[in-house]
């Protein structure tokens, strides 16, 4: 028999900052959090919440318009790895693996139909310098903080940090 899947509608803040770059990205908003199995979670951002500056695309024409590019940011969160997959209405689209200690993949990809952007992707490796996932039943907070690279060259030192309000 297959436990009863549970999900919990919470207020989020998550956030993204570069320790070596101009770098710092924050949503707040309602997201919602599926609990799988003990200690496994999804958390679903749904994607009319999110503002289209987030996938780092914003142009003059969508600022004009005042447009919103839908966007869905879904996190597979356990304490031992996390995987965080964007993908919008718009052209940019990532992938995150990260597991403490690990060397894990960040896939980036357009999503589009352009002829130019066909099988456009790119990989990035990183590695999870920590990984902190707090809460008692339902998770409340999590810290990552990892290093991109590409081939030998270091692309900075990266923290995600995510707040579940209860």
């Amino acid at each position: 028999m297959f436990p009863m899947l549970t999900y919990h509608r919470r207020p989020v803040a998550l956030s993204l900052l570069s320790t070596d770059l101009p770098i710092l990205s924050t949503i707040e908003t309602a997201a919602t959090l599926y609990q799988k199995e003990d200690q496994r979670f999804h958390l679903l951002l749904s994607q009319s919440d999110i503002p289209y500056s987030v996938s780092g695309f914003k142009t003059e024409e969508k600022e004009k318009e005042g447009k919103i590019e839908k966007q869905l940011i879904w996190l597979e969160i356990s304490p031992y790895r996390v995987i965080m997959t964007m993908q919008s209405q718009g052209q940019f689209a990532y992938r995150h693996f990260w597991e403490q200690g690990v060397y894990g993949i960040s896939r980036y990809w357009f999503n589009d139909h352009h002829p130019s952007h066909a099988n456009c992707s790119f990989r990035l490796r990183n590695y999870t310098r920590n990984l902190k996932l707090e809460g008692k039943n339902l998770p409340e907070f999590l810290r990552i903080e990892y290093e991109l690279w590409t081939g030998d060259v270091y692309l900075g030192h990266y923290v995600l940090h995510l707040e579940i309000f209860h």
